[in-house]
């Protein structure tokens, strides 16, 4: 049987969800909520913690706690027509424009490494081969009407993913060399790859998990210290023509801002 204080955080959680507690009112006070539902002051107060902690509420010192508006979900597709996928490409900023809001990005940063475990696995490669890493950090405008306040400010920008792609650093040496370069690669890397070395994406697979924030996640997109908002991560290996894993990328989601759209096209047979 679940906590009383998590009762009564499910219950006031229902009723922000269907708008009998609407964004911008007080909460009733502490005593107030107790004699409502029958709890002592400090079951109350971690019932209220765990909202605040999953950002429904707010504590203002002297005034009370408010309801917040809830978050805006953009919808991300991680299975485009153009095959790019997962924020490759023009497709990442074309989506955002679809949905009404401006993408923009840090400067890419790039780095040679060795490659550990996991990426020695993705790209089929012995633990210790020197890697090419490409870390960007991405941004959407709010959008109208959904500042973090509820007013209309729409030029604000909300950290929206952190993005890390691995490529055999032989790749640069072939010719590829604007992997090198810290800048980003307008047409998409995997459009460039295939110019540029004639390696086709020929397949992806995507893995997705939910996980707790690390610390510099939780500073980047401003979660709540506690960790209560979880993080998506979404692993992709690409593939070539020739059936070899050619691109590794690790993207991270805040949970709170992002749905994760899969499409599939079926034939006239449904196959």
């Amino acid at each position: 049987m679940p906590a009383r204080y998590a009762e009564i955080a499910a219950d006031l959680h229902r009723r922000i969800r269907t708008g009998d507690l609407r964004p911008g009112q007080r909460l009733p006070t502490e005593r107030e909520l107790a004699l409502h539902y029958d709890a002592s002051r400090n079951t109350i107060r971690d019932a209220v913690l765990r909202l605040r902690g999953l950002r429904l509420l707010e504590s203002r010192h002297g005034l009370g706690t408010f309801v917040l508006p809830p978050p805006v979900l953009f919808p991300t597709t991680l299975t485009p027509r153009d095959g790019s996928g997962g924020g490759d490409g023009p497709a990442w900023r074309a989506e955002a424009s679809r949905h009404n809001r401006v993408a923009r990005a840090d400067t890419v940063v790039v780095e040679v490494l060795q490659a550990d475990g996991e990426t020695a696995a993705a790209l089929d490669v012995p633990e210790g081969e020197p890697l090419l890493a490409r870390h960007q950090r991405r941004y959407l405008s709010r959008g109208p009407g959904t500042s973090a306040s509820g007013d209309m400010d729409g030029d604000s920008d909300v950290p929206w993913l952190i993005q890390t792609t691995y490529y055999p650093l032989a790749f640069a040496e072939r010719g590829a060399f604007r992997l090198l370069r810290a800048e980003e690669i307008e047409e998409g890397s995997v459009a460039y790859v295939q110019d540029a070395l004639g390696i086709r994406q020929a397949r992806y697979c995507d893995t997705i998990h939910v996980r707790p924030p690390e610390k510099d996640e939780i500073d980047f997109f401003g979660l709540p210290a506690e960790g209560t908002v979880p993080v998506f991560v979404q692993r992709r290996t690409s593939w070539s023509q020739e059936g070899r894993p050619f691109r590794y990328t690790v993207t991270v989601y805040p949970t709170d801002r992002n749905q994760l759209v899969i499409e599939a096209e079926l034939g006239s047979d449904g196959a």
